[in-house]
């Protein structure tokens, strides 16, 4: 059987001309398998690992060599008993199922200590959200990639704050190295909403992460909360990543939880009498007086507008005042069921795009709802009409044929003046008898 090894590369110092010679045709008819990474020392993310220390430094004084390994990984070969086999790229990496079962209840551990709902709610959408439908390369179509990790990204400026949702995440992901960060974002954002009330997400895992921050869009493509014409805006962003009306509305009312600080977005009051004294860290103004729970309470408070103290954003106000967005804001605002069957579509949609999922069919780390158990046969709750059994089928088609019919056509005579003949004789010899 073939043994994986790695074979370290010598020092320049350990090699005669000829090997040298010997080692760079080698190199040069090798080089396009031998695997690579991105080198950049002047952009690191706070909290990526990173992998200098782990870069080849050997034959780095000869600048014929160099070019060959500076951005190399120890080049891995098969060895067999008849030779060396072809190097081997590793292998990207996917998400582990049962280490993704387990951050999300790690996951819901820090929800119920932190009361961090909503903000993890924000890193996922923000990572999902800067995916471009028109660009179809992956990264360079944004999305739900894990590059928000970047320092870069961090510090665009609708992601103010989410340096904090990172810290806080950051010990699950050392925990579950089989975990990317991609996965990671999107499954506390669905975890938080399900354990603050909200609907359960249809979600998939198994998503890519980007490898640097050189792969990280471009700052501006994230919605602005008071921008000209709320309404166009709105449609602009959503529209760009592939989304319509309804589902702008319906991710609009993820505001049913959180608050806004006015240090972070610009908006909102310091506090108000239902965030002083928190949970969390008190301060900041509410969409609603239950900012940890999730329900349709935002399109119910919007509509009425009669609570200074609770915040209404230009593109809140824009969703009952547009028409066609207003359908759907009032049909929410009455209808908490409606809501959260079109919420759980469009956030499952959302944490989709853009992602590059290894398998390409993607992860399920939810069993069925009725996985395991009994199948429900109403017949076995109901005086209704059954089925008929197969015997009491033959046994009907049998009776049908001894009086010269058959279930298939009707019979000669009249079939049911015969019956009412038959129950008036059998009373007469009833009553007969009885006397």
């Amino acid at each position: 059987m073939a043994e994986r090894v790695s074979l370290p590369l010598p020092s320049q110092s350990q090699l005669s001309p000829t090997t040298t010679m010997a080692l760079l045709g080698a190199a040069s008819s090798s080089a396009r398998i031998i695997p690579s990474v991105s080198l950049s020392s002047s952009s690191r993310s706070f909290f990526s690992l990173s992998s200098s220390s782990s870069k080849l430094q050997c034959l780095r004084s000869s600048p014929r060599i160099s070019h060959l390994f500076l951005n190399q990984r120890r080049a891995e070969v098969r060895v067999s008993s008849g030779g060396y086999g072809t190097v081997s790229a590793p292998k990207s990496v996917a998400s582990d199922p049962d280490q993704l079962k387990s951050a999300r209840e790690d996951i819901k551990e820090l929800l119920n200590s932190k009361f961090c709902h909503p903000i993890l709610i924000r890193l996922g959408w923000h990572d999902a959200g800067t995916y471009n439908k028109n660009i179809e390369e992956w990264p360079q179509r944004g999305g739900a990639n894990g590059s928000l990790r970047f320092e870069i990204e961090l510090k665009h400026g609708a992601n103010a704050g989410l340096v904090n949702a990172l810290k806080l995440l950051q010990p699950i992901k050392d925990k579950y190295s089989g975990v990317t960060y991609a996965d990671l974002f999107q499954l506390a954002g669905a975890t938080a909403v399900e354990e603050a009330g909200g609907p359960k997400i249809p979600m998939k895992y198994g998503r890519v992460d980007v490898s640097g921050p050189e792969q990280c869009p471009e700052e501006g493509r994230l919605p602005d909360a008071g921008p000209p014409s709320p309404a166009d805006h709105l449609r602009q962003v959503f529209y760009r990543m592939g989304l319509n009306d309804k589902e702008i509305v319906a991710l609009s009312g993820a505001h049913t939880l959180g608050r806004s600080r006015p240090d972070r977005s610009g908006w909102g009051k310091p506090e108000t009498k239902y965030t002083k004294d928190g949970p969390g860290a008190p301060g900041g103004q509410s969409w609603t007086v239950q900012w940890l729970k999730f329900d349709n309470s935002y399109f119910k408070d919007i509509k009425e507008k009669k609570d200074e103290d609770l915040l209404v954003l230009p593109t809140d106000a824009a969703l009952f005042e547009d028409p066609s967005f207003k359908v759907y804001a009032e049909k929410y605002a009455e209808d908490q069921e409606a809501f959260f069957k079109d919420y759980a579509e469009a956030h499952a949609k959302l944490s989709n795009l853009g992602a590059k999922f290894d398998p390409p069919e993607g992860i399920v780390i939810d069993d069925s709802p009725n996985a395991g158990a009994e199948k429900f046969v109403a017949a076995k709750y109901s005086t209704g009409k059954r089925e008929l059994s197969d015997g009491m089928k033959q046994k009907i088609r049998a009776e049908y044929e001894a009086i010269g019919g058959s279930p298939d056509k009707p019979l000669q005579s009249n079939y049911f003046l015969n019956i009412i003949i038959i129950i008036a004789v059998l009373a007469f010899l009833t009553s007969l008898l009885g006397n």
